[in-house]
């Protein structure tokens, strides 16, 4: 990017417009991933994958890597939850999964002999904390034994944890096993909201999980958050802030929830009338806003907030900030090895995804390969749009001269319909535009994906052909 100095620069806040939000609010991406998964197809295969992994290898150098491993497993089930996750208290079908989940990270393992530093860990599901603390320690040593890692005070070693499966002990025994980040789902404390979407979870437990953790040396603890679950309201939200404020987590990620029961049966168990209307919704979200940044922490973008220092807030003001399927990261140069079923990995030019069901996983792994069951491969209009809405994400700017330097395009002429678009967009407050740069306002910054979607070809294209189904949640 250019080093000269840009015009969202100069500010890092952020302002809630209710009329322009309600405007504007519609089904679309959070663009974990460019093209978005939906547009993987079957045709790309496990030797499309290792081409990507050999024009890697004849790059040169050695870029450390980030993994991410998946535990879909869950103790009980959460109705709002979208993951893709198995819920069985038979806890054989994780010493089975775990067997050939070894199997994979072996298999990659190899592939990237040479060039497999990690610098970044991440486990999610599920709830990677049903396993047992036995298990964890022995997939811990699989994967060093497969992988080389960065020392602790380099890498980044993530879990996502469910505090009602831990105890001190256990939060201790996770950082013994090189974990240094951890990330609590909380959603929300109020007794008649976690009943309503069968997430009980005394306040006291995660609070005594949190101290485990900074007893532990954890170097950043994270609390989840959802906005627009049943049985909320400002007054249920405000009290719920207040505890969060108190716990002093690191990091806040408030997602918005996706009601989509044609898509995730678990959701159909939770009553419409007990929803939040529309506008209750937006009341929250402003709350939400007011109280995290005025008790000081910065809007990081997407949902996610985080104190000045934190490693977040620190690589979005360097300009390093990136955004994968985990949300955002600080390693803006590093592949994404992915294992687990479902899990998808980033490599160079191509996007895979693994077999989503069990037996599909397994039976790929049963002959000898990796589990991929479909993908895309990127040409040089995918990575180009990649890149816009990675700094448009990520740094709520672009400028015009960097792309072209590293495209041979003209960007006014390539752009021209996007262009026509964003001066709607100028002209409603959420964008700064001329020749040099693209800046996303404080009052746009909500509607980030919003302006994302105008650079999304595939989404353009396939609005064109055919009517869309509901597959996304509101952008705001």
């Amino acid at each position: 990017m250019s080093t000269s100095a840009s015009p969202a620069a100069a500010s890092s806040s952020v302002v809630f417009d209710a009329a322009i939000i309600s405007k504007m609010s519609q089904s679309g991406p959070r663009y974990t991933s460019y093209p978005t998964a939906d547009r993987f197809t079957a045709d790309f295969g496990y030797g499309n994958f290792l081409e990507a992994v050999a024009a890697l290898r004849m790059r040169g150098g050695r870029r450390p890597l980030s993994l991410y491993i998946h535990i879909p497993f869950c103790d009980t089930i959460c109705y709002y939850c979208g993951c893709n996750k198995i819920v069985t208290k038979d806890r054989s079908k994780a010493a089975t999964y775990l067997s050939y989940l070894k199997q994979e990270i072996e298999l990659q393992g190899k592939l990237f002999t040479g060039m497999n530093l990690i610098e970044q860990l991440h486990f999610g599901g599920g709830t990677p904390t049903y396993l047992s603390d036995r298990q964890m320690e022995e997939l811990m040593a699989h994967l060093r034994h497969c992988f080389e890692f960065a020392p602790d005070d380099v890498g980044e070693y993530s879990i996502e944890i469910d505090p009602r499966t831990v105890n001190r002990e256990r939060v201790l025994s996770l950082r013994a096993q090189g974990f240094n980040r951890i990330s609590l789902g909380v959603q929300d404390f109020d007794a008649e909201v976690q009943k309503a979407v069968n997430r009980i979870q005394p306040e006291a437990q995660t609070l005594e999980v949190i101290a485990a953790a900074r007893e532990a040396g954890f170097r950043s603890v994270s609390i989840d958050l959802i906005y627009g679950l049943p049985k909320q309201d400002v007054t249920t939200m405000e009290n719920t802030l207040q505890k969060v404020l108190v716990a002093n987590p690191d990091r806040i990620a408030l997602y918005n929830y996706a009601h989509l029961p044609h898509l995730f049966k678990t959701q159909r168990r939770i009553h419409d009338s007990d929803l939040p209307s529309s506008a209750s919704k937006l009341d929250m979200l402003a709350l939400c806003i007011a109280r995290l940044t005025a008790a000081g922490y910065v809007y990081i973008g997407m949902d996610h907030f985080a104190k000045p220092d934190d490693d977040l807030a620190v690589a979005q003001r360097q300009g390093r900030l990136h955004r994968n399927f985990q949300g955002y990261s600080t390693r803006a140069e590093s592949d994404l090895v992915a294992c687990g079923v479902s899990a998808i990995s980033s490599v160079g030019a191509i996007y895979s995804q693994n077999e989503k069901t069990l037996d599909a996983y397994y039976e790929r792994l049963d002959e000898g390969k990796l589990p991929i069951a479909r993908g895309i491969k990127l040409d040089t209009d995918d990575l180009l749009r990649r890149i816009i809405i990675q700094m448009l994400m990520c740094n709520f700017e672009l400028s015009v001269a960097s792309i072209e330097q590293a495209y041979p395009i003209d960007f006014a002429q390539y752009f021209a319909p996007e262009l026509a678009q964003l001066a709607l967009l100028q002209e409603d407050g959420l964008i700064g535009l001329d020749s040099k740069w693209l800046s996303v306002t404080p009052k746009g910054r909500l509607l980030i994906r919003n302006i994302c979607m105008i650079f999304d070809r595939h989404l353009a294209a396939a609005k064109e052909n055919a009517p869309q189904p509901l597959r996304y949640s509101k952008t705001i």
